[in-house]
C-alpha cells in the first residue's frame, strides 16, 4: 500500500519500532518537503514487505560498489522518478535513510546518499568508510549525511 508523507503533519506511523521513531519520521518529511518544494513532486512510501525488489537493488548498488551491507531492518521504501533521474529511498528501524539518486541519462551523476537521524549512532558498517557532515532541519534536527559516486550501471 503506497500512502503519501504529509510533511506538515509529521506521523512516526511505520516506524513505531524504531528508537529514534521520532527523528525518523522527521526525516522522512524532510525529504517529502525537498520533493514538494524542488520538484513539486509529493514523496510516496510503501512497507519494506512489499517493495523487496527496490531493496534488493540498493543492496546490489551497496555490495558491488563498497562492500556495505546494511545491517538494520528495513521499514519502508520510495521511488520516484523525476527530471529523468530515479530516486530510491530506503528507511531503517536504526534510524539510517539511504538513498540512490541515479539518472538515466547522465553515468556521472548518480550517487548513494546516507542520512543518519538524530539520536543514532554512525552503524558499524559505516563507521570509519565516510565522514559525516551536519545539517540541520525544523523537521527532523540535526541530520548526518555522506555519499558516494555509483561507477557501475545498475
Amino acid at each position: 500500500m503506497i500512502k503519501k508523507v504529509d510533511f506538515k503533519n509529521v506521523t512516526v506511523t511505520g516506524f513505531e519500532s524504531s528508537p529514534v521513531a521520532e527523528a525518523l519520521a522527521g526525516l522522512r518529511a524532510n525529504e517529502a518537503r525537498y520533493f514538494m518544494t524542488k520538484y513539486n513532486a509529493e514523496f510516496a512510501v510503501s512497507t519494506a514487505i512489499e517493495t523487496n525488489e527496490r531493496i534488493a537493488w540498493v543492496n546490489k548498488i551497496l555490495m558491488d560498489e563498497r562492500k556495505i551491507e546494511i545491517l538494520s531492518t528495513p521499514l519502508e521504501t520510495a521511488e520516484m522518478f523525476v527530471e529523468n533521474i530515479k530516486w530510491v529511498y530506503i528507511f531503517y528501524e536504526s534510524g539510517l535513510a539511504v538513498n540512490v539518486l541515479y539518472t538515466l541519462d547522465n553515468p556521472k551523476k548518480r550517487a548513494v546518499g546516507f542520512k543518519l537521524s538524530e539520536g543514532m549512532e554512525v552503524p558499524k558498517e559505516l563507521e570509519g568508510k565516510f565522514k559525516f557532515a551536519r545539517q540541520k532541519s525544523k523537521l527532523a534536527g540535526i541530520i548526518r549525511g555522506s555519499f558516494f559516486v555509483i561507477k557501475g550501471e545498475y
